[in-house]
């Protein structure tokens, strides 16, 4: 079954123009919002959450705005299955890739940090076609193995690699020898919340997850945020900020403000952008925890 639906719908949607691609989010986003809406109580409960001072025909108004992209992300991140590294190159540009450029002077891999924040998969294929860096995706696999395959054929196809989230410790000791650029979610929710990091975001106690600080430390990676922009429909840049050049001297939670600071930063700005779907707060912080020491 799964077979024929990526070879029956995915495969020939994916072919599309891009204005064909975005008929079709117009048609999906009408159907989403109007008539099922998918997730819309998740959707304006984070948004209320988040922004308490606005009135509900505000929060309406983005909710809206989030629909639209959200639709345009789930058609282009189909496209992704038959891009071209052109048409990669051509819709995501990388605005200052000196900032890789001057650790691969140095010898040195780094953890980029960002969110779920406009096409952060069309960002990290960029990333890696436009910096010295290969580029290590940390992801979950998908519970379908058939569609786990085919994601991971398509976002690796030009030399990124996906790395699952069990294999990550032993990757990083393995390859200290090579330049990576290892991809880490800023809004990551963490699996278990007595090894994350707690702190306040988008005005709610939120549980951040500890891995990129970790690894950071541990390896002393710089540690670059990387603020994903919209220009127009299916036109992107991504910039690169240096939150830390010298992760083991920091102190413990240190790099978790930084990076989960940058991404609210952005949200705050524009909040259309961001995965509003996700239940971001489903964890509670455990009782009697004062953000100890998580446990690696």
């Amino acid at each position: 079954m799964s077979r024929i639906v990526f070879y029956l719908f995915l495969k020939p949607i994916s072919l599309l123009p891009y204005r064909g691609i975005y008929a079709l989010s117009d048609l999906l986003c009408f159907v989403l919002y109007n008539i099922l809406g998918y997730r819309k109580k998740v959707v304006v409960t984070n948004l209320k959450n988040s922004f308490p001072d606005k009135s509900p025909q505000e929060i309406e108004a983005i909710a809206h705005k989030f629909y639209h992209h959200f639709c345009d992300l789930i058609l282009e991140s189909v496209k992704m299955f038959s891009i071209t590294k052109e048409e990669i190159n051509e819709h995501c540009q990388i605005v200052n890739p000196e900032v890789f450029e001057h650790y691969a002077k140095e010898g040195r891999s780094l953890l980029l940090v960002a969110g779920h924040y406009n096409n952060w998969e069309l960002a990290a294929v960029a990333c890696d076609l436009q910096t010295p860096h290969t580029a290590v995706g940390i992801y979950s696999p998908l519970a379908n193995p058939y569609f786990d395959k085919k994601l991971h054929t398509s976002r690796s196809k030009f030399g990124m690699e996906l790395l699952p989230k069990k294999e990550v410790k032993a990757f990083f000791k393995a390859n200290t020898h090579r330049l990576n650029n290892y991809m880490f979610g800023a809004d990551q929710s963490p699996s278990n919340a007595a090894n994350a990091y707690w702190t306040t975001f988008l005005h709610q106690d939120t549980a951040v997850a500890y891995g990129t600080e970790k690894y950071a430390v541990e390896y002393n990676y710089p540690v670059v945020f990387g603020r994903i922009n919209k220009l127009r429909r299916g036109y992107y840049t991504m910039d690169f900020t240096v939150l830390e050049d010298q992760p083991a001297g920091t102190s413990f939670g240190e790099i978790s403000e930084k990076h989960t600071r940058a991404l609210e930063q952005q949200i705050l700005a524009q909040p259309e952008y961001w995965l509003w779907t996700h239940k971001r707060w489903k964890r509670k912080r455990p009782a009697a925890a004062e953000n100890p020491t998580p446990r690696v």
